[in-house]
Formats: structure tokens, C-alpha cells, sequence
């Protein structure tokens, strides 16, 4: 998918010597691919792995890769942006050893800052490594452990106060569990909603993420994605533009502060936008 693309694009940008496997955007990688990639080249020191790939919404099945990278003695930087506080996973002891994710997505906070939980063993090899000032990893630790908790720059205080708030709200709604008890009904309600109208979810069932779906775009000669985004906007919903490269369709997000009401009035208000049947 993109985002894993994108890993490999950053690298590139920093010189960093990396191996990529694209298996394809709606295909999970093969554990044998991996296995034999880390055999045939012993200058791999990193695994980096996406967990929801929200250009299609497949889950990768991460437990599987990071066991393999653990059993060849690899560091493991897992993205879980759009994962993590909506998906039950524990990173400890699946041995993640750098885990990003952000203030936003399922934490329900707001943009504004990534936060990276890590190995504090890790961490400190990283001294003197960075390519980079702002994105620093050691340094900012560093910086908070001497000074009681102080950013290195400027800290974005009205993000992390939302932060704080949304992680008491994600205590009240019942932890982790209960929120992805919440998106995956979300999900499972869109998709069924969906399909009653015609649209076919792009990747198999058993790969979707309870984070985001992408369903086919209607083969009608008559539809055009900006009108019907501007058809459901007008009806205060808002839907993403696909993001795969060899399959024309769109995508409907299933966290945040919504549920399966939410989702049923937007499957209401996508039958009344099917100006295509009409026309």
C-alpha cells in the first residue's frame, strides 16, 4: 500500500539501504518471502511493517511478521498510526521494539503531534544517529527525561491537552476493547449497508480492518466520484478518494466519535445520492 511505500520513499530520502516487498495492494505479504529476504541478505538489522493499511483498510498480520524478525534477532519499527487505541494488540509482548503512532486516528484526540513508544534499550542506541534535528528520537527523550517532562521545541499544549481528554474518554467508553468492539460493528454495518446498494468491498472479508473500508466505485457511465461526494457532503457526510493504484474506488472510514446509527443514516444517505440509477 502507500504507506508502506511512503516507509520506503523516506528511507531513500535518507540514504537509509532498505529491501522492500509489495506483494501487491489488496495481498497480505507471504511469511516465506520475508523469511528467505532475511536469509539471503544478513546486512538487514530492521523490520518495518505497516499494521492497518488505510489506502485499501487490510490489516497486515503483524504478530506472524514480528515473531519472524524476532526469531532472525531483528529490530522491529511497527506503524500503527491507524491502529493503535482501536485494535487490541500488545506490543510488549509481541516484542515491538519502536511503536509510532499519532493524537488523532483511534485515540480520537486531535492532529498535531506522533508519539513513539520504544524499548528504552533500543532507544539509547539511537544516540548520535539521527539524520535528522526535528526528528530526533533520542534527543527529545533525552530532553524529557532531564527536564521533567519538556519538549525540546515548542510544544503543541492545545494538542496534548486533547490528548489527555481523549484518553479519559477512551477509559470511559470501556478501553480498547470496547472501542474496537464499537468500530468493528461499524464496519461490519457499512459493509452489509453497502452491499444491500451494490458496492463491493475492494479486499477480502477476512482482511479487513475494523479502521477503514474501500469499496468499488459503481461501473455506471453516469457516476463521477466529486459528484457524489459533493451529493453526500450536502447530507453531512464526507468520503475519501480511493488510493490504489490499479482499482478505481473510494473509501469510508469507520472511527471517531460515530457509530452503528451513524453509519446506517449514511447508508440512507447514500441510497438518496445514487443519482446514477435515476439519470
Amino acid at each position: 500500500g502507500a504507506y508502506g511505500a511512503r516507509m520506503a520513499e523516506i528511507a531513500g530520502y535518507l540514504n537509509i539501504s532498505c529491501e522492500t516487498l509489495a506483494p501487491g495492494e489488496t495481498s497480505r505479504p507471504s511469511l516465506d518471502a520475508v523469511e528467505a529476504l532475511l536469509q539471503r541478505d544478513s546486512d538487514i538489522t530492521h523490520l518495518a511493517v505497516v499494521h492497518c493499511e488505510t489506502t485499501t483498510g487490510m490489516l497486515n498480520p503483524i504478530k506472524e511478521l514480528i515473531s519472524l524478525a524476532k526469531r532472525y534477532n531483528k529490530v522491529v519499527i511497527l506503524d500503527a498510526m491507524s491502529s493503535f487505541g482501536g485494535i487490541q494488540m500488545d506490543i510488549g509482548e509481541m516484542g515491538v521494539d519502536f511503536m509510532i503512532s499519532s493524537a488523532n486516528k483511534c485515540i480520537q484526540g486531535v492532529p498535531g503531534f506522533g508519539f513513539v513508544i520504544a524499548k528504552q534499550s533500543e532507544l539509547e542506541k539511537c544516540n548520535g544517529l539521527a539524520r535528522s534535528l526535528s526528528l530526533d528520537l533520542y534527543a527529545q527523550w533525552k530532553c524529557m527525561q532531564d527536564n521533567h517532562g519538556k519538549w525540546r521545541f515548542t510544544s503543541p499544549t492545545h494538542t496534548v491537552r486533547a490528548f489527555y481528554q481523549a484518553l479519559l474518554e477512551l477509559e470511559s467508553e470501556g478501553g480498547i476493547e470496547a472501542r474496537e468492539a464499537r468500530y468493528t460493528e461499524n464496519q461490519t454495518t457499512l459493509v452489509q449497508g453497502m452491499r444491500s446498494l451494490g458496492f463491493a468491498p475492494l479486499v477480502n472479508e477476512e482482511l479487513h480492518s475494523p479502521i477503514i473500508t474501500s469499496f468499488y466505485s459503481p461501473t455506471h457511465s453516469d457516476y463521477q466520484f466529486k459528484e457524489f461526494y459533493n451529493r453526500l457532503k450536502e447530507k453531512g457526510f464526507v468520503i475519501y478518494p480511493g488510493k490504489v493504484s490499479n482499482a478505481d474506488c473510494f473509501r469510508i472510514g469507520n472511527i471517531g466519535e460515530v457509530y452503528p446509527e451513524d453509519i446506517k443514516r449514511l447508508i440512507i444517505a447514500v441510497k438518496q445520492s445514487m443519482y446514477w440509477e435515476v439519470v
